[in-house]
């Protein structure tokens, strides 16, 4: 059990001092980064910032009192005289970002105290990253640290100078009193001026809301404009962080765009921004990108005229030399291209373009893909593990609109499934819960009529699935539906389609499996991915920043968990989900794409996103209150969900024990003004198109602030990392998991047939990997898949004194400990043989929710936040 340390009535008084400190000097470390670019010293900022120490203009530091209030300024804190860091002029930063300490000393001044904050004024040319100050024998407290990890522009760019906090954490009725103001008054800055909306500069420090309303660009054509997404019925969305940039020249309700090469400035926070490492490797994802840039003659130039593969082997050779640059496109690159960026994007031949790693799916086993085992296996160990459910009635009925789409029941029969049931009836089936389905039809069914007047032909599809008696499951059944043709209020027009190993019809099963596949592909990027993660979560990161001041705990336990999203989602802005970016050139639905994720955002609540209570809905698994997670599964060998539910008790512990030590009782989260603000902005404003649902938690007791913690840590560590680390060892060989189709199921008696009949793997590839998306796709997803070298993980944190609470410290070490004991256990169930769906025919093991990893593409580890 943790124990409280609040402050003493006696802190929030005034307090005399010994006067034998009189005249003493107080010593001062502050550690910070210079302005780097890239990892490159910005040389010209270095030489004005030493002139600027030449003439006089320098950094300072003041310390504020957190004992003795003002009475000439609303009993603030006092403030003390200036300390200056010495020896900014030859202390020398490594060419590489790196840290430089330089020593700082105070007079002591019986009135500041104890000091609980600091004023740092820059008065240099450019910006610095500031990461902590130390003070050490501070007389009555000893050692006092702050960790500010935070951007300080200069002076000229702020109203108010920047304020830094000490590591204490506190209640904001527990404040002490001489920082109160300051502490409010930090909110406020951070909230930004209502009368002052224009565009946002990079110094600002402005945490707002928007819709989406800039992923169009009708400037550029009409078939670049988008439906603005959130703030009506039609298109509801979670909010986005404002950037203010004017809106654009045809459409006063859409924002205007950034040229891509502007995308290392599109506007969050500064503090929201990527680190050097973590820039680097952007700007590699945009390079690799490149193909969705060029000239459409270059492009030709890249694929000449052929937008197919003609065999499995043509696509292999993409892991083994890469693609020969033709004639022209280097020079077109070179000459277009910054010298560092061209430096990136070739390989040490400069010759060879996109050279791809080796996919795990495809490692120890080039066929294992095309097994139905396999198939099965990913939907429980794949990239998209959270979609499968427990079929409860068949056949499989529908919930879309009777009136407007006609009767959508299911058209499997139980002629189609009861020989693969191992001697079950259907309903024996259903009742010993064996049966299960990949439903893809209600969802995308609404949109299919206006997806495939592009040059997409896709299907809705639902998949049948059996649960063998030694924990795999295998399909048994295939329907493939279309809009009807003479109007939506006609129904559907379906065909199902089951396992064959001979022939044409195994060709066409495995054609009806990528059909499935690419169903599964666009909910994954697009629902799972996008919405459930990356847009979910960043009203709770405006709103944190908004309401709940550094000094708050609620802060101090979330904020690792926010590092990097606003600056991946702005980013994701500019070149994926924006009309025309790299989602609707590979994802199926195209054009229709992000409005789509607005429909599923329709029914998308927050208490479902808990792992337990998700399984629980889905019917893969039971309430049980004899397990620690509440949830029993019915698939034992579900590695998403075994290891899931292991680091959400985990995780649960950990927010259990800390909320434990700040709130005794329901009512102290009642009373927290702070708390009660964040969790009221979030549902009215962050999600404010969803502000009236019933089911959002009433945050009035312990329980919920605990349950709501832990499912938004869960979302941003666990399931973000469950759902994209994997992308490249799966999806990086499309056929193994296509994300579009070009071409319907070729009729009996059609070219499109004999060629099945004749060359099925070139007949696939026509249907599902034309070359250009399948490149974009593939450097896209390898991208996403990789690690930066500063990413943190689970358990991590980028201080070891974020807080001076030592009961929480550690509880924190217990939080690795336990995180550290799921290690062992993923890796034992690894190599136990009987729980098949661990490693599969592809033998791949599943490490997707392994806590920790090191650099790179590993298909493991689970980092704090979603920051790719």
């Amino acid at each position: 059990m943790l124990h409280s340390k609040y402050p003493t009535s006696s802190q929030d008084t005034t307090v005399d001092t010994q006067p034998k400190n009189e005249g003493k000097k107080i010593k001062g470390r502050v550690v910070l980064m210079k302005k780097v670019v890239l990892d490159v010293n910005d040389l010209k900022a270095s030489i004005l910032d030493r002139v600027d120490e030449l003439l006089g203009k320098a950094v300072s530091l003041r310390l504020i009192s957190s004992v003795n209030g003002d009475p000439e300024n609303e009993l603030k804190g006092k403030v003390g005289k200036p300390a200056y860091l010495e020896n900014w002029v030859t202390t020398i930063t490594p060419l590489t970002a790196g840290e430089a300490a330089f020593d700082v000393t105070f007079d002591w001044d019986k009135e500041i105290g104890i000091p609980g904050a600091f004023v740092v004024r820059n008065e240099h040319h450019s910006e610095f990253y500031l990461k902590t100050l130390t003070l050490e024998d501070v007389p009555g407290e000893g050692r006092v640290h702050f960790v500010c990890n935070s951007w300080v522009y200069p002076a000229d760019k702020y109203k108010k100078d920047r304020v830094f906090f000490s590591n204490k954490t506190y209640l904001s009725s527990d404040t002490p009193k001489p920082l109160q103001k300051f502490r409010e008054e930090e909110l406020v800055n951070l909230r930004g001026d209502d009368e002052e909306r224009g565009e946002l500069q990079e110094w600002d420090r402005v945490y707002d809301y928007a819709y989406y309303n800039d992923l169009g660009n009708p400037d550029k054509g009409p078939e670049y404009a988008r439906p603005v997404l959130g703030g009506s019925i039609e298109y509801p969305y979670p909010r986005r962080g404002r950037t203010g940039r004017p809106a654009t020249k045809t459409d006063p309700n859409t924002e205007s765009r950034l040229k891509l090469i502007q995308i290392l400035n599109v506007y969050v926070p500064r503090d929201e921004r990527f680190g050097p490492v973590k820039m680097s490797d952007l700007l590699a994802y945009v390079l690799k990108s490149i193909p969705q840039v060029l000239k459409p003659e270059i492009r030709d130039l890249l694929v000449g005229n052929k937008n197919e593969f003609e065999s499995m082997e043509e696509v292999l050779k993409l892991y083994e030399g890469g693609l020969e640059l033709p004639d022209g496109i280097l020079k077109h690159i070179s000459d277009s291209t910054p010298e560092e960026m061209f430096k990136e994007l070739f390989r040490t031949d400069g010759e060879r373009f996109l050279k791809f790693p080796v996919p795990q799916v495809i490692k120890e086993d080039k066929s294992a893909w095309r097994t139905d085992e396999e198939f099965a296996r990913e939907l429980l160990a794949g990239v998209n593990p959270v979609t499968i459910r427990r079929l409860q009635e068949f056949p499989p009925s529908s919930e879309l609109d009777q009136e407007a789409y006609g009767d959508q029941t299911s058209q499997i029969t139980k002629e189609h499934i009861e020989h693969y049931l191992n001697g079950l009836t259907i309903d024996e089936a259903i009742m010993s819960n064996k049966l299960f389905i990949l439903d893809h039809h209600d969802a995308w069914m609404p949109y299919l009529r206006r997806i495939n007047t592009t040059s997409t032909k896709a299907y809705a599809s639902r998949t049948l699935l059996f649960l063998n008696n030694d924990g795999t499951l295998k399909p048994i059944a295939i329907e493939l539906s279309l809009p009807h043709s003479d109007g939506d209020q006609f129904g559907c027009i379906s065909k199902v389609y089951t396992p064959s190993s001979q022939g044409v019809e195994s060709s066409i099963w495995q054609l009806a499996k990528g059909y499935a596949l690419v169903n599964d592909s666009g909910c994954h990027q697009l629902f799972s991915h996008w919405l459930r993660a990356h847009a979910v979560t960043e009203p709770f990161v405006i709103a944190a920043n908004r309401q709940l001041s550094v000094l708050h705990p609620i802060h101090k336990l979330l904020h690792p968990h926010f590092r990097g999203t606003m600056n991946a989602n702005a980013s994701a802005r500019q070149v994926l989900t924006n009309a025309g970016g790299v989602i609707e050139e590979i994802i199926f639905a195209s054009k229709f794409s992000m409005e789509w994720s607005s429909a599923m955002y329709k029914d998308w609540t927050f208490p479902d996103q808990a792992l337990p209570a998700d399984l629980i809905k889905r019917g893969v698994a039971v309430e049980d209150s004899s397990v620690s997670h509440g949830a029993r599964l019915l698939i034992e060998d579900y590695p998403y969900a075994a290891d899931g539910l292991e680091l959400w008790s985990a995780i649960k512990t950990w927010v259990k024990d800390y909320c434990s030590f700040y709130y005794k009782n329901d009512q102290m989260v009642q009373n927290d003004s702070e708390l009660q603000s964040w969790w009221k902005e979030l549902r009215e404003v962050g999600h404010g198109d969803k502000k009236d649902e019933p089911w959002w938690p009433k945050m009035q007791t312990r329980d919920e602030l605990i349950e709501s913690c832990t499912t938004i840590i869960y979302i941003a560590s666990a399931h973000h990392a469950a759902i994209n680390y994997g992308q490249y060892s799966i999806g990086g060989f499309v056929p193994n998991r296509p994300t579009l189709s070009r071409r319907f199921m070729p009729e009996e008696g059609t070219p499109e047939y004999e060629e099945l009949r004749t060359n099925p793997d070139k007949a696939f590839l026509k249907t599902f990997a034309p070359q250009l998306p399948t490149l974009l796709g593939m450097a896209t997803v390898e991208i996403l898949s990789r690690h930066p070298t500063d990413e943190l993980y689970l358990g991590q944190r980028d201080t070891a004194e974020w807080t001076t609470d030592a009961d929480i410290l550690r509880a924190s070490e217990d939080f690795k400990k336990n995180l550290e004991a799921i290690e062992a256990k993923i890796e034992k169930m690894n190599k136990d043989e009987r729980l098949k769906n661990r490693f599969g025919p592809a033998k791949i093991p599943y490490t997707l929710l392994y806590p920790s990893s090191e650099p790179g593409l590993t298909n493991k580890g689970v980092p704090t936040s979603i920051n790719i």
